[in-house]
């Protein structure tokens, strides 16, 4: 419902604002001067004078596209009383209702004859048609399904580094996009400025004066155990909106009410092991000696992706392999120069709390014996989550996945792991003062949750920033579940945490295959594909014939 109404009253102060700069215009055009001010009429009018497709009309305050869609409409309105060219349409995108209204307000607005009219239009139908191709695309990514690309391995080997996905929101329940003025197929930034690496410092490319509450129109499926999913990033820093956060893509391997564990790097759902699928290949850290060095190029023919660190020993060579299934594990064994494999467990107990060391002048100070100097600040950026927990990645929890509607017990205990849901997730004030907690203002020990939350874990168990770091994901992040791949390249991202880069390639058997079946052998859409290509690139063909018959 607030949803609705905020977006209302932007719909209104727009209408507004359109009918102020251009009533006089409509009135020029014959007809009432309040016709300016009626939502989605105004523009239908617009349409219907300029002779373009007077339905594109219901577009006009559409999220993302809109913005677009009244540019174009603008632009259409200034042509019909002669205001062409580059630097009109410029000022009319970036300053609407100004530039309108001093064309409205000029001492005597005329429209375009006839002849004026049809030579402005031979010059700007490529422009017209690369507009359009646009928003088309742009609908298509805002409201049906969206690209994205597998920049990391934490799925190993399920999903490839370099594999570009498409991406159903309508499966779990269309989520209306919460930033409506946007640079169309542009996720949080525009382009890298100032610090390299550093989105803080980015221009972003949306508008975060102009907000939309939350809201998620139903689905026709649920988040099962065991999907793949992509969901916004939830401790993302940098974009306050929800649906402009990072996009990440895990498994859900724990649904709202599940308990989770892992054991010796072995994950427990519900006190039993989990379910692996057909299509799950999943993968742990090993460590590998050596008595002489590794054909590491020959591996990644044999293997495809193996990040890895290399180091040089005394008495031969030392891999530290990021990601190996079981079975790679054992063939790597068999290698005649291995001469020790096993998979790097941490021990149960210990965490990953780090202590900064005293820099002076960029060098670590050391006391007489040698040893850095600590201080008392603790990194915390990447720990366990929750942080007063012994847990860590391989030993940790057992944890109960938070639920809509259940009251949990509030203390200094249990603050670390409700502590962001209630105050980010579920936007209330938080306060704990002299051991005592405060919500809205009013002490409490327990709070009722608003949402559902889910489990997000990379199959990639050790090279895998997931649920296990950054908590669990509330439902508001979710953005759908991958449909297909429909490009792959081996190469594309390089990887930092690998000694070797794997060459370049195109991975063609990947290409146009199902995403989230489970299955091992998963179902191949090029067919559907390329009926697509030869229907996008084919039809003006097509259409130029048909109506070259018609005229004949």
């Amino acid at each position: 419902m607030d949803y609705i109404i905020t977006y209302t009253i932007y719909v209104l102060i727009i209408s507004v604002l359109m009918g102020l700069t251009t009533w006089k215009l409509f009135k020029k055009m014959g007809y009432n001067p309040l016709f300016s001010f009626i939502p989605f009429y105004n523009y239908f009018i617009i349409l219907k004078e300029t002779n373009h497709p007077k339905w594109w009309a219901v577009l006009s305050y559409l999220p993302i596209v809109g913005p677009i869609m009244m540019s174009a409409f603008h632009i259409f309105l200034m042509r019909k009383f002669g205001k062409r060219g580059f630097v009109n349409g410029l000022l009319t995108v970036l300053l609407p209702f100004i530039f309108m209204a001093t064309v409205n307000y000029s001492k005597d607005p005329e429209i375009e004859t006839e002849e004026e009219e049809e030579e402005g239009k031979k010059k700007e139908t490529f422009l017209g048609s690369v507009t359009f191709a646009v928003v088309f695309a742009t609908i298509i990514h805002a409201f049906i399904t969206q690209p994205f690309g597998i920049p990391t391995g934490s799925m190993e080997r399920t999903l490839l580094v370099g594999d570009f996905l498409f991406v159903n929101k309508w499966a779990y329940g269309y989520r209306m996009p919460m930033r409506p003025v946007a640079l169309p197929f542009l996720q949080g930034t525009i382009f890298d400025t100032g610090q390299k690496g550093n989105p803080k410092d980015d221009p972003k490319s949306y508008v975060d004066a102009v907000k939309l509450p939350y809201l998620r129109l139903p689905g026709y499926d649920e988040i099962k155990r065991y999907d793949i999913v992509v969901f916004n990033y939830p401790q993302d820093s940098v974009h306050t909106a929800i649906d402009r956060k990072d996009p990440y893509v895990k498994r859900c391997v724990g649904i709202p009410g599940d308990v989770i564990e892992f054991r010796a790097g072995r994950l427990f759902v519900n006190n039993q092991p989990e379910k692996i699928l057909g299509d799950e290949e999943q993968q742990h850290k090993f460590i590998v000696k050596t008595s002489s060095q590794l054909n590491i190029p020959q591996l990644y023919k044999a293997y495809g992706f193996l990040p890895v660190q290399e180091y040089q020993t005394n008495t031969g060579f030392l891999y530290a392999f990021q990601g190996l299934t079981n079975e790679v594990a054992a063939d790597i064994k068999k290698l005649p120069e291995v001469e020790e494999i096993k998979e790097d467990i941490l021990e149960k107990g210990s965490n990953d709390i780090a202590y900064f060391p005293i820099k002076d002048r960029g060098e670590v100070v050391r006391d007489e014996s040698g040893n850095a100097m600590l201080t008392k600040k603790i990194d915390t950026s990447n720990c366990i989550y929750p942080i007063n927990k012994p847990w860590n990645q391989d030993w940790y929890g057992p944890l109960r996945i938070p639920k809509k509607g259940d009251v949990v017990k509030l203390d200094q205990e249990t603050l670390p792991t409700y502590k962001w849901i209630i105050s980010e997730y579920e936007h209330n004030k938080l306060e704990n003062k002299n051991g005592k907690i405060y919500i809205n203002g009013q002490e409490t020990s327990q709070y009722t949750i608003k949402q559902n939350y889910y489990m997000m874990i990379g199959d990639n168990r050790d090279a895998s920033l997931d649920a296990r770091f950054f908590g669990v994901v509330p439902e508001e992040n979710i953005v759908g579940r991958p449909m297909f791949t429909w490009m792959s390249l081996q190469g594309a991202f390089k990887d930092a945490n690998s000694s070797y880069q794997a060459p370049f390639k195109v991975r063609w058997d990947r290409m146009f295959k199902a995403t989230n079946t489970g299955e091992k052998n998963k179902t191949s859409y090029w067919w559907i594909a390329a009926g697509i290509l030869i229907l996008f690139f084919g039809w003006d063909y097509f259409a130029k014939l048909f109506r070259k018959k018609e005229e004949e």
